[in-house]
Protein backbone atom coordinates (compact mmCIF):
# COMPACT_ATOMS: atom_id res chain seq x y z
CA UNK A 1 0.00 0.00 0.00
CA UNK A 2 1.31 3.64 -0.77
CA UNK A 3 1.99 6.03 2.14
CA UNK A 4 -0.65 7.92 0.80
CA UNK A 5 -3.11 5.33 0.80
CA UNK A 6 -1.93 4.14 4.41
CA UNK A 7 -2.48 8.09 5.56
CA UNK A 8 -5.99 8.26 4.00
CA UNK A 9 -7.19 4.96 5.75
CA UNK A 10 -5.32 6.32 8.97
CA UNK A 11 -8.04 9.33 8.78
CA UNK A 12 -10.90 7.31 8.06
CA UNK A 13 -9.84 4.64 10.77
CA UNK A 14 -9.27 7.33 13.52
CA UNK A 15 -12.79 9.00 12.48
CA UNK A 16 -14.37 5.93 12.90
CA UNK A 17 -14.12 5.99 16.68
CA UNK A 18 -16.16 8.71 17.25
CA UNK A 19 -18.80 10.16 19.49
CA UNK A 20 -18.50 10.04 23.03
CA UNK A 21 -20.34 6.96 25.43
CA UNK A 22 -22.01 6.80 28.61
CA UNK A 23 -19.21 7.02 31.33
CA UNK A 24 -20.30 3.41 32.46
CA UNK A 25 -19.32 1.71 29.08
CA UNK A 26 -15.40 3.32 29.52
CA UNK A 27 -14.04 0.38 31.33
CA UNK A 28 -14.52 -1.89 27.97
CA UNK A 29 -12.37 -0.80 24.81
CA UNK A 30 -13.79 -2.80 22.72
CA UNK A 31 -17.12 -1.86 23.11
CA UNK A 32 -16.04 1.77 23.34
CA UNK A 33 -14.61 1.37 19.21
CA UNK A 34 -17.82 -0.76 18.42
CA UNK A 35 -20.20 1.35 19.88
CA UNK A 36 -19.32 4.93 19.04
CA UNK A 37 -18.36 3.45 15.42
CA UNK A 38 -21.67 2.83 14.68
CA UNK A 39 -23.11 6.08 16.40
CA UNK A 40 -20.63 8.03 14.22
CA UNK A 41 -21.53 6.43 10.88
CA UNK A 42 -25.22 7.27 11.40
CA UNK A 43 -24.08 10.47 12.25
CA UNK A 44 -22.67 11.29 9.26
CA UNK A 45 -25.20 9.57 7.00
CA UNK A 46 -27.71 11.60 8.24
CA UNK A 47 -26.04 14.90 8.02
CA UNK A 48 -23.39 14.52 5.10
CA UNK A 49 -25.05 17.16 2.92
CA UNK A 50 -25.56 18.87 5.49
CA UNK A 51 -21.89 19.19 6.79
CA UNK A 52 -20.91 19.28 3.50
CA UNK A 53 -22.09 22.61 2.79
CA UNK A 54 -20.98 23.76 6.38
CA UNK A 55 -16.95 22.77 7.20
CA UNK A 56 -16.92 24.50 10.07
CA UNK A 57 -19.65 22.58 11.30
CA UNK A 58 -17.98 19.36 10.52
CA UNK A 59 -14.89 20.90 12.15
CA UNK A 60 -16.79 21.15 15.49
CA UNK A 61 -18.22 17.86 15.14
CA UNK A 62 -14.47 16.17 14.79
CA UNK A 63 -13.53 18.59 17.65
CA UNK A 64 -16.15 17.90 20.09
CA UNK A 65 -17.18 14.30 19.48
CA UNK A 66 -14.18 12.42 18.36
CA UNK A 67 -10.64 14.04 19.86
CA UNK A 68 -11.77 13.51 23.32
CA UNK A 69 -10.96 9.61 23.09
CA UNK A 70 -7.01 10.64 22.16
CA UNK A 71 -4.48 11.27 24.43
CA UNK A 72 -2.57 14.02 22.35
CA UNK A 73 -0.01 14.67 25.06
CA UNK A 74 0.97 11.09 25.04
CA UNK A 75 1.35 11.26 20.92
CA UNK A 76 3.09 14.36 21.03
CA UNK A 77 5.62 13.01 23.06
CA UNK A 78 6.27 10.19 20.88
CA UNK A 79 5.70 12.17 17.20
CA UNK A 80 8.87 14.87 18.93
CA UNK A 81 10.94 12.71 20.64
CA UNK A 82 13.86 14.49 21.76
CA UNK A 83 12.32 17.71 20.85
CA UNK A 84 9.64 17.26 23.49
CA UNK A 85 11.98 16.53 26.01
CA UNK A 86 14.05 19.94 25.69
CA UNK A 87 11.01 22.04 24.65
CA UNK A 88 9.79 24.18 27.36
CA UNK A 89 5.85 23.86 28.80
CA UNK A 90 5.05 27.04 26.56
CA UNK A 91 6.29 25.46 23.68
CA UNK A 92 4.41 21.87 24.62
CA UNK A 93 1.08 23.39 24.86
CA UNK A 94 1.65 25.58 21.34
CA UNK A 95 2.92 22.50 19.27
CA UNK A 96 -0.04 19.90 21.30
CA UNK A 97 -2.93 22.73 19.78
CA UNK A 98 -1.42 23.11 16.67
CA UNK A 99 -1.06 19.45 15.96
CA UNK A 100 -4.62 18.90 17.27
CA UNK A 101 -6.19 21.47 15.09
CA UNK A 102 -4.07 20.22 11.79
CA UNK A 103 -5.47 16.77 12.52
CA UNK A 104 -9.30 18.66 13.26
CA UNK A 105 -9.43 19.94 9.75
CA UNK A 106 -7.37 16.88 8.04
CA UNK A 107 -10.03 14.24 9.32
CA UNK A 108 -12.76 16.77 8.52
CA UNK A 109 -12.26 16.55 5.28
CA UNK A 110 -11.39 12.82 4.81
CA UNK A 111 -14.90 11.60 7.21
CA UNK A 112 -16.77 13.20 4.33
CA UNK A 113 -15.58 10.32 1.99
CA UNK A 114 -16.44 7.34 4.16
CA UNK A 115 -18.34 4.93 1.59
CA UNK A 116 -19.89 2.43 3.75
CA UNK A 117 -17.39 0.06 3.96
CA UNK A 118 -17.88 -2.89 5.75
CA UNK A 119 -16.57 -3.45 9.63
CA UNK A 120 -16.10 -6.50 11.57
CA UNK A 121 -14.79 -7.23 14.72
CA UNK A 122 -11.87 -9.92 15.06
CA UNK A 123 -12.03 -11.78 18.55
CA UNK A 124 -10.63 -9.69 20.90
CA UNK A 125 -7.06 -10.76 23.11
CA UNK A 126 -6.46 -9.88 26.62
CA UNK A 127 -3.61 -7.70 27.66
CA UNK A 128 -0.48 -8.43 29.70
CA UNK A 129 -0.87 -4.97 31.56
CA UNK A 130 -4.40 -4.10 32.67
CA UNK A 131 -3.49 0.03 31.99
CA UNK A 132 -3.24 -1.13 28.16
CA UNK A 133 -5.59 -2.58 25.78
CA UNK A 134 -5.79 -3.39 22.03
CA UNK A 135 -8.82 -3.59 19.84
CA UNK A 136 -9.05 -4.90 16.52
CA UNK A 137 -10.66 -3.78 13.86
CA UNK A 138 -11.20 -4.64 10.10
CA UNK A 139 -12.32 -2.48 7.71
CA UNK A 140 -13.99 -4.78 3.87
CA UNK A 141 -12.99 -2.48 1.19
CA UNK A 142 -15.60 -2.68 -1.73
CA UNK A 143 -13.69 -5.25 -3.42
CA UNK A 144 -13.19 -8.05 -0.84
CA UNK A 145 -10.28 -6.75 0.44
CA UNK A 146 -9.80 -6.39 4.24
CA UNK A 147 -7.76 -4.22 5.58
CA UNK A 148 -6.85 -4.59 9.47
CA UNK A 149 -6.88 -1.82 11.85
CA UNK A 150 -5.37 -1.79 15.27
CA UNK A 151 -6.46 0.70 17.88
CA UNK A 152 -4.13 1.11 21.03
CA UNK A 153 -5.00 2.36 24.16
CA UNK A 154 -4.62 3.39 28.11
CA UNK A 155 -6.41 4.66 30.72
CA UNK A 156 -5.94 7.86 32.00
CA UNK A 157 -7.80 8.90 34.78
CA UNK A 158 -10.33 5.93 34.72
CA UNK A 159 -10.49 6.55 31.12
CA UNK A 160 -9.42 4.72 27.94
CA UNK A 161 -7.82 7.05 25.47
CA UNK A 162 -6.64 6.07 22.20
CA UNK A 163 -2.33 6.82 21.76
CA UNK A 164 -1.70 5.54 18.42
CA UNK A 165 -3.71 3.88 15.51
CA UNK A 166 -1.55 0.90 13.46
CA UNK A 167 -3.49 0.20 9.46
CA UNK A 168 -2.17 -2.24 7.64
CA UNK A 169 0.99 -2.67 9.90
CA UNK A 170 1.97 0.99 9.92
CA UNK A 171 1.60 2.82 13.07
CA UNK A 172 0.05 6.53 12.73
CA UNK A 173 2.49 8.10 15.36
CA UNK A 174 5.50 6.27 13.70
CA UNK A 175 4.46 7.41 10.41
CA UNK A 176 3.88 11.52 12.06
CA UNK A 177 7.24 11.28 13.21
CA UNK A 178 8.80 10.55 10.42
CA UNK A 179 7.35 13.12 8.17
CA UNK A 180 8.26 15.71 11.23
CA UNK A 181 11.85 14.72 11.66
CA UNK A 182 13.57 16.49 8.46
CA UNK A 183 11.88 19.78 9.85
CA UNK A 184 12.64 19.19 13.43
CA UNK A 185 16.52 18.40 12.47
CA UNK A 186 17.02 21.91 10.05
CA UNK A 187 15.18 23.94 12.47
CA UNK A 188 13.63 22.92 15.52
CA UNK A 189 10.57 22.26 17.12
CA UNK A 190 10.27 26.51 16.36
CA UNK A 191 10.36 25.58 12.27
CA UNK A 192 7.83 22.86 12.50
CA UNK A 193 5.37 24.86 14.70
CA UNK A 194 5.89 27.63 11.88
CA UNK A 195 5.23 25.11 9.43
CA UNK A 196 1.82 23.59 11.47
CA UNK A 197 0.73 27.08 12.01
CA UNK A 198 1.12 27.58 8.20
CA UNK A 199 -0.87 24.39 7.58
CA UNK A 200 -3.51 25.66 9.52
CA UNK A 201 -4.20 28.66 7.75
CA UNK A 202 -4.05 27.05 4.83
CA UNK A 203 -6.15 24.34 5.71
CA UNK A 204 -9.04 27.24 6.91
CA UNK A 205 -8.85 29.74 4.33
Amino acid sequence: MKRADVFHFFLIAWLLLGVAVPAQAQSDPAKIIQDTTSAVIARVSKEKTALQAAPAKMYELVAAMIFPHFDFNIMSQWVLGAAWKTADEATRVAFVGEFRKLLVRTYATALLEYSDQKIEYPAAEPSRNPKTAVVKQNIVQAVGKVLPVVYRLHQDSGEWQVFDVEVDGISLVKTLKSSFSQILNEGGIDALLKTLKAKNQDLGA
